[in-house]
């Protein structure tokens, strides 16, 4: 049994869950790519050739856990079974599908669960329908940081922005709840917030960045809302600690690459940020807001210029690489295909894709060593024990709207010392 605990965004990595994309990806077409929130449709040998050189570099660093192996686990459990069909099944309308899935073995469940359920043409509305799935396939959960962030010692379960990842949630919420490998409490608004307020509110893990114990990065967009932040606002008074803060950056609704705030600012270490400077630094309408927290009152709200100069407020100085280095085209062009989204291994040690080759070499410039995940996988190279870069393939995953940071869950991380 593990206690959950992420203290900050690069504190060395001691455990972190992962779902390898499997035959749900296939299950997409150009014409259902849109409303499964892609732009284009991925290749699935190719896209699990690339993942399976970032999980084999995550194995290296830490344990790894698998979304459907700790889904089978909690499926071999009768009652959670039947709590968490009955869940589904009355979420995405289809009560007709519980005493078949519930039949079914908890692997086959699981299998079902991530990868769609068929329609059956047994009536005339479904012989009529246009849809080809009862469930449909999660073509998105690959992406675990979504579905549920690790903030501090608990987990927060995701009120997700499209019902066509509702599903993802209540399998994470299911997961951490019954699990035996830990040991946490979760917060889960689709269960606290009043049912009128609920259409109101969302929040996805790629939105929400911990930087310390009491330094919340929250991005508001098109996948969180304000009422969301709120609604993490009032979990963080019940901590009643002297101080907390949170910053708010507003992002943009469109293009679909701003859809988090780990897709424009990520933190490698106690003294990098990788940002994505026309939207961080530029001129531009969308706000950058600083909440103070004292015991269990806001005590302030105030706009700020930007969030390296509100991080500099309360004390934190980062030296700034930009993503797609000083070129603006550049910029844009890596930045559309995730060159903002690290995740760390430990402090300056982060992985990232390896396409995104003027970002990699602007984190050269700042003294990060740049290795291939191969060379790690295959032992040519030693762990890094020092600034570095692992790269990945991503010329498929990439694709799929995602990066490092989205593509990891951590449950567990040392704390680091600022």
């Amino acid at each position: 049994m593990s206690q959950v605990s992420v203290f900050s965004e690069f504190g060395t990595l001691e455990g972190v869950i992962v779902h390898t994309p499997g035959a749900e990806v296939e299950k997409m077409t150009p014409l259902s790519a849109k409303r499964a929130l892609y732009s284009d449709i991925l290749n699935l040998s190719v896209a699990r050739e690339e993942y399976s050189l970032f999980k084999g570099v995550l194995s290296r660093f830490s344990p790894v856990y698998e979304v459907k192996d700790l889904l089978t686990a909690v499926l071999d459990n009768k009652k959670v079974k039947r709590q968490l069909l009955s869940k589904i099944c009355d979420s995405e309308g289809t009560p007709y599908l519980f005493d078949y899935l519930l039949s079914q073995s908890a692997d086959e469940t699981t299998r079902l669960l991530l990868e769609g359920v068929d329609i059956t043409r047994d009536n005339l509305t479904r012989f009529l329908s246009a849809e080809r799935y009862s469930l449909a396939p999660l073509h998105n959960f690959f992406f675990t940081r979504d579905a549920s962030m690790s903030i501090f010692d608990n987990v927060l379960i995701a009120k997700m922005a499209n019902s066509i990842r509702f599903r993802e949630s209540m399998i994470m919420d299911a997961i951490f709840r019954h699990h035996p490998l830990f040991s946490v409490e979760t917060v889960n608004p689709s269960e606290t917030v009043h049912s009128n307020l609920l259409p109101q509110l969302t929040i996805e893990g790629g939105d929400v960045l911990v930087l310390c114990d009491h330094v919340l990065l929250v991005g508001t967009g098109s996948r969180t809302s304000t009422h969301g932040v709120d609604f993490i606002i009032e979990e963080l008074k019940k901590r009643k600690l002297p101080q907390q803060f949170i910053i708010v950056q507003e992002l943009p609704h469109s293009p679909e690459s701003f859809i988090h705030l780990d897709m424009v600012f990520t933190v490698l270490d106690q003294e990098h940020c990788m940002i994505y400077k026309p939207l961080i630094l530029g001129q531009n309408r969308y706000r950058t807001i600083l909440i103070s927290i004292a015991y269990d009152k806001v005590e302030s709200i105030s706009i700020e210029q930007n969030i390296p100069e509100a991080l500099e407020k309360i004390g934190y100085h980062f030296n700034m690489v930009y993503c797609g280095g000083g070129d603006d085209w550049n910029q844009e062009r890596e930045q559309w295909h995730s060159g903002a989204n690290f995740f760390a291994l430990s402090p300056g040690i982060v992985v990232g894709y390896e396409r995104n080759v003027h970002t990699i070499e602007e984190l050269s410039k700042h003294g990060f060593d740049v290795v291939t995940a191969k060379n790690i996988i295959e032992n040519r190279v030693g762990l890094p024990t020092s600034k570095t870069v692992i790269t990945i393939p991503g010329a498929e995953l990439a694709r799929g709207g995602g990066g490092a940071r989205c593509m990891s869950m951590p449950v567990k991380r040392k704390r680091v010392d600022w």
